[in-house]
C-alpha cells in the first residue's frame, strides 16, 4: 500500500498491528523488566510505555476537546520539563498498571480517529494535522518509542511494510528538520530511494536529474529519520551536501530539536 494514496481506515489498521507487536513485547516481562534501561539517556522501558500511554491519551483530548487539549499544550509548553509529569505517573505504578494505562489510551484513540470526518484537522503540539499526517505520526511514534523497547530488552523485531508509512513522514518532514532549529530549509531537492522489507523499492523521486540521494534499507532509513540510530550505524548511502546535511538533523517528530544517537563504537 503506497501511504501517498492509503485511506485512514486501512494506516489505523496498521497502527493497530503496531501497537499489538510492542505489546507482545511488554506484555509478559516481569516488574524488573520495566525498569531495564533503553537506549533513550535516563529512559526505562516503563518510560517508553507511559510516554505512548499519554500521549495517545492526549490524542483523543485533540480530537475531542480542542479547548481542553489547548490548556494541556500550555501546561506543558511552561513547564520546565514537559515530559516530567507523565514520567512520574509511569514510575510511580506497577507495570501491569501501566500496560493497562496505555491498552486503555491507544484503543481510544484508534477508536476515536475512525469517526473523524473527511477533511478533519486535529490539533497537536504544534501546526494542525490532518487525520492521515496526525495517525501516522502515532504509528511512527509506537514504533519508534518501540524501537527503544526492543533494544533494551535485546529483541531483534521483524521490519514488516509498516515502514512504508514512517519513510513516507520521514521524508515529509525534512523541512520541519531544519525549522525546529531555526534554519531556513533548504531549496534543493534530494531523490530517495529505499528497499522495503520484501526487497520491493519505495521511491520519493524529487525531479529529473537530481544530483543528491539517499538509498538504502526502508529500515535504516526510518532508524535515521527517528534519531533511533547514527548514520554512521547504518548502510545508507547518502550522496550530495544537501542529502548529507538533512540525514546529520534529520527529524520526523514534533516538538524541539532531538539529541539523536551517538554512533556505536562496537557496530
Amino acid at each position: 500500500m503506497d501511504p501517498r494514496s492509503t485511506t485512514l481506515g486501512v494506516l489505523l489498521d496498521d497502527l493497530d498491528a503496531e501497537h499489538s507487536d510492542l505489546d507482545d513485547l511488554v506484555g509478559s516481562i516481569d516488574e524488573s523488566g520495566w525498569d531495564v534501561p533503553t537506549p533513550a539517556t535516563g529512559w526505562a522501558v516503563r518510560d517508553q510505555v507511559s510516554h505512548l500511554a499519554f500521549f495517545d491519551e492526549a490524542s483523543v483530548m485533540a480530537m475531542t476537546d480542542p479547548t481542553a487539549f489547548a490548556a494541556l499544550v500550555e501546561a506543558a509548553m511552561s513547564a520546565a520539563d514537559p515530559m516530567e509529569k507523565h514520567l512520574r505517573r509511569g514510575r510511580t505504578i506497577a507495570g501491569p498498571e501501566l500496560l493497562a494505562w496505555w491498552r486503555q489510551s491507544r484503543n481510544a484513540m484508534v477508536a476515536e480517529a475512525r469517526s473523524l470526518p473527511d477533511g478533519a484537522r486535529i490539533p497537536w503540539f504544534g501546526p494542525p494535522m490532518g487525520a492521515l499526517s496526525f495517525v501516522s505520526a502515532r504509528l511512527m511514534e509506537t514504533w519508534a518509542h518501540g524501537q527503544d523497547v526492543a533494544d533494551a530488552l535485546a529483541v531483534q523485531r521483524v521490519p514488516t511494510a509498516r515502514l512504508r508509512h514512517i519513510a513516507h513522514l520521514g521524508v515529509r518532514t525534512r523541512p520541519f528538520s531544519y525549522v525546529a532549529r531555526g534554519i531556513e530549509p533548504p531549496s534543493s531537492p534530494v531523490d530517495v530511494a529505499l528497499t522495503g522489507p520484501g526487497d520491493e523499492l519505495w521511491e520519493w523521486k524529487a525531479g529529473d536529474a537530481v544530483p543528491d540521494s539517499i538509498r538504502g534499507s526502508a529500515l535504516d532509513f526510518c532508524l535515521v529519520v527517528t534519531q533511533r540510530r547514527n548514520i554512521s550505524d547504518t548502510t545508507l548511502v547518502v550522496v550530495g551536501e544537501a542529502a548529507t546535511e538533512w540525514m546529520s538533523i534529520a527529524q520526523a517528530f514534533a516538538g524541539p530539536p532531538g539529541p539523536g544517537r551517538p554512533a556505536d563504537p562496537e557496530r
